[in-house]
């Protein structure tokens, strides 16, 4: 079994399951219409508000996905390219030498 080796470069070539969220979105949009409908006829004001604001934004969600859907996949290379390696020299931590210049403080004694 061969693992294959983390690069790096996931989160710039991760794809999601657009169809899956679009069908998780569906099935929250029925519950929450139902939960907006039943709390409202059952005189919990709240809850409806509750329901009705997850309504809103899983609403959002779903014309997220389908303009996402609706755009078609993006260029994304293929197995037989290999991913961009990190610079060698790039610096992970402040040290003296990378550190940006700063004049010292005035004295305001005076």
């Amino acid at each position: 079994m061969v693992i294959p080796m983390r690069t790096g470069s996931e989160p710039t070539t991760a794809r999601s399951a657009l169809r899956a969220r679009f069908w998780l979105c569906v099935w929250g949009l029925v519950w929450t219409v139902f939960g907006t409908a039943a709390f409202a006829l059952a005189g919990r004001p709240g809850w409806a508000a509750a329901c009705a604001a997850l309504w809103l934004v899983i609403t959002i969600d779903t014309a997220m996905v389908l303009r996402h859907i609706r755009q078609g996949p993006h260029y994304q290379p293929g197995r037989d390219i290999p991913p961009y390696l990190p610079p060698e020299s790039r610096p992970y931590g402040r040290t003296p030498e990378n550190r940006p210049h700063r004049p010292p403080p005035e004295d305001r004694r005076a």
